[in-house]
């Protein structure tokens, strides 16, 4: 990738130049200049000289147990100096607790406060061009001061024409460009860095930056954030049969991709502690009973809040729970769903084995690690956790404890994966600023039987029968097909096998048809057991009543034996 290049067209690319300058000059100062020139990025840039860094001693100075400290100070020095878009990154970094130390994070933890409003008459504009009318035409009232500012949008409190209260989540003007030159910038910095650094390599910040160039998509369409927002709502109703819960009203009608409209909810914070500590009883009771409904959005319906800390919790005056801000709304699709439901039933079993086998079939890794080791690693560190409550229990320790014994063994979770543990750190932080105890085990363990049944009906076997079905068929007809191309490309360059074999050939004939009757037998008991299974999965009191599905698969079965099984004329 070259940096003169990422622009669309010349003026595009002089922009980016000098945002690649700057971003050199902000990190040279900063104590960074010598990976700057090991990493050679100022050879990018014609004619330009790396400034030298203004700090006295150099990183490798510092004590063993201050140098995560030094660099996270230095890093987040960087991150306040060129803005928003490095604000948001650095925020995501001071969330990934598995890859750095405990003082890297807790610096750039520093960067959840440090973000600055916009000028209200800014706000104004992008609410004007939004909504292609006078923002006085639909709101009697807009209050200029936020409620809230983040990276991306700041956050003001208003009020509809019809008098209801509302706020307006207005994003930032220019953020999305800006956002996603400084993306296109950092990855090209990262790439170059873990070239000449094992360290860099070895943590895997380029997935690091993959991640927040995913996750920086979303939160800046806030028609996307509206859209999640209404899944979650959908799926928490489904499972709130407490009726526990509140999600705010989206104002569809008033609502883009530059800002969002939703009801104004009036309570109190959890992140307040003092006012919570008068309502802590209430709290209490409704967190215990809805637990269990966030176990089962996620572990069932794959829909989940991921950012749960106290500032989007609220006790509302009708003793409900509001929760708000759906920027980071997790997905987890069913397969993950799957694993994920394993892996809690094996860990409330101690099957730490098939622990780490689901674990391989979800993660990234470049070569299969030593699994016996893998799993010896994953027992130590999971086994002194398991049956502890919410106060004896350090989730983020567990959590940075699994994925650094992961990250030894050069295995990888995958982003949603990530997006999941973090959810449960959150929801953990919550539940110790509260002063509850709750085993989320027991939590699980009282519900898995129940999840696994919804996740096994007869509907939901009969619809994976089907496309396991479709998917054998397809993998039948494509390998012929596959074979022959294969050939063809093999006769293109005028290669030849020439097999000569003496003395076998009834042995070898007769290997070769018993593999292939084998392979036919398969087949066909393939084809019969999936019809066997619609006619288990169903009611019937005859043979009359059987599914079609059954006889479909059942004569198939027999056809494809029956006929490749078959005698065969032999010709002379």
């Amino acid at each position: 990738m070259d940096i003169v290049k990422t622009g669309r067209n010349w003026t595009q690319t002089i922009k980016n130049v000098s945002r690649f300058k700057e971003i050199i000059s902000v990190f040279a100062r900063n104590g960074f200049d010598e990976f700057i020139i090991k990493a050679n990025l100022h050879g990018k840039i014609p004619d330009f000289v790396v400034p030298s860094s203004r700090l006295q001693k150099r990183l490798e100075d510092y004590a063993e147990e201050s140098w995560p400290k030094v660099l996270g100070y230095r890093l987040r020095e960087c991150f306040e100096e060129l803005g928003p878009s490095f604000i948001k990154f650095g925020q995501l970094l001071s969330t990934r607790e598995d890859l750095f130390p405990e003082d890297f994070v807790k610096e750039l933890r520093h960067l959840q406060d440090r973000v600055k409003g916009i000028p209200f008459d800014d706000a104004l504009g992008v609410i004007q061009n939004s909504l292609d009318c006078d923002p006085g035409d639909i709101f009697s009232k807009i209050e200029e001061e936020p409620i809230g500012t983040a990276s991306i949008g700041v956050v003001y409190k208003a009020q509809l024409k019809d008098g209801s209260d509302v706020v307006i989540k207005v994003r930032r003007p220019d953020i999305s460009k800006l956002i996603r030159t400084d993306f296109s910038l950092l990855y090209f910095m990262v790439s170059r860095l873990e070239k000449v650094s094992d360290e860099l390599r070895y943590l895997g910040l380029s997935r690091v930056v993959r991640d927040f160039g995913v996750s920086i998509e979303t939160e800046l369409d806030y028609q996307m954030e509206a859209m999640h927002g209404e899944q979650l709502r959908s799926a928490i109703k489904d499972r709130d049969s407490h009726d526990i819960f509140h999600l705010p009203k989206i104002y569809d009608e008033y609502s883009t991709d530059e800002i969002l409209v939703m009801e104004y909810l009036d309570g109190i914070p959890f992140s307040d502690a003092e006012a919570v500590n008068k309502v802590k009883d209430i709290i209490h009771q409704k967190l215990e009973l809805g637990i269990g409904t966030f176990v089962q959005n996620l572990l069932v319906d794959g829909v989940f809040h991921a950012d749960l800390h106290g500032g989007n919790f609220f006790l509302l005056k009708d003793h409900k729970i509001g929760l708000v801000d759906f920027g980071s709304v997790g997905h987890l699709g069913k397969t993950s769903r799957a694993h994920l439901v394993a892996i809690m039933y094996s860990l409330i079993n101690h099957d730490f084995e098939n622990v780490v086998y689901e674990f391989l079939d979800v993660a990234e890794y470049d070569q299969v690690p030593d699994v016996d080791a893998l799993v010896r690693d994953v027992r130590d560190v999971l086994t002194p956790y398991i049956g502890l409550t919410v106060q004896q229990m350090n989730v983020t320790q567990m959590f940075r404890a699994v994925t650094s014994t992961l990250v030894r063994h050069q295995v990888f979770l995958p982003r949603e994966w990530f997006i999941v543990f973090r959810a449960m750190v959150a929801l953990d932080g919550v539940g110790k600023s509260l002063k509850m105890d709750f085993d989320i085990f027991a939590i699980v363990r009282k519900d898995i039987m129940q999840i696994i049944q919804e996740l096994s009906t007869k509907d939901r076997l009969i619809e994976e029968g089907v496309w396991l079905a479709r998917d054998l068929i397809t993998s039948f007809r494509s390998v012929p097909r596959h074979m022959r191309w294969a050939i063809k490309e093999i006769a293109k360059n005028n290669y030849a096998f020439k097999v000569e074999q003496q003395g076998y050939e009834k042995e070898i004939k007769a290997v070769a048809h018993s593999l292939r009757l084998i392979s036919i037998c398969l087949f066909s008991g393939l084809l019969i057991g999936c019809g066997t299974l619609f006619a288990v999965i169903s009611d019937y009191q005859s043979w009359t009543d059987l599914p079609v599905f059954s006889w479909v698969f059942w004569a198939l079965g027999l056809l494809y034996g029956g006929w490749n099984i078959r005698p065969k004329k032999r010709f002379k």
